[in-house]
């Protein structure tokens, strides 16, 4: 995925350190990324390894003539890219083990246009203490993708995280 800006160096991502660290973050933003440019190589590079290789992502000369002017992004790619550009704004550190719990809630409420720019914003949302298998912390991150020079994000979602000791 290519950035279309060189990534700010002295930018560092915020480190929360356990679940102290957590809490005093809940209801804050933790930060946006850098802007990534979308790209037709890695939406037909997408499509071939999923399978959804319908016309609106990979025929640029048939979506010319549809409802958008251009090929699109799947919203699976761009949701699959949330954990690397989680990590860019946060990270969370203080547990032995690290894992991706799932989504509570994902809405694409505009396409994502081949030669767009786009960046997530992180709020942290909310943060459960947990006991059970091992002691941790579940974590909720609200993610918004900002479109540049558009109104509407093309992905908002509930990403769910859980760390333990």
């Amino acid at each position: 995925m290519g950035v279309d800006v060189a990534p700010d160096e002295t930018r560092q991502p915020i480190v929360m350190e356990g679940l102290a660290g957590l809490r005093e973050r809940v209801g804050t933003e933790l930060g946006v990324s850098d802007w990534i440019e979308v790209k037709q190589e890695d939406i037909d590079t997408f499509a071939k390894l999923t399978g959804d290789e319908q016309y609106i992502h990979v025929d640029p000369e048939r979506a010319a003539r549809g409802p958008f002017g251009t090929t699109v992004q799947h919203g699976f790619l761009t949701l699959g890219m949330s954990t690397g550009l989680l990590w860019s704004v946060c990270t969370v550190e203080g547990f032995e083990v690290i894992l991706n719990y799932g989504l509570n809630k994902v809405r694409f409420p505009t396409p994502l246009k081949t030669g767009a720019r786009f960046r997530m914003r992180v709020e942290l949302a909310a943060v459960t203490e947990l006991t059970k298998p091992s002691p941790g912390a579940e974590a909720l991150y609200r993610l918004t993708y900002e479109v540049a020079d558009e109104p509407k994000p093309c992905c908002v979602a509930d990403l769910v995280f859980r760390y333990y000791s």
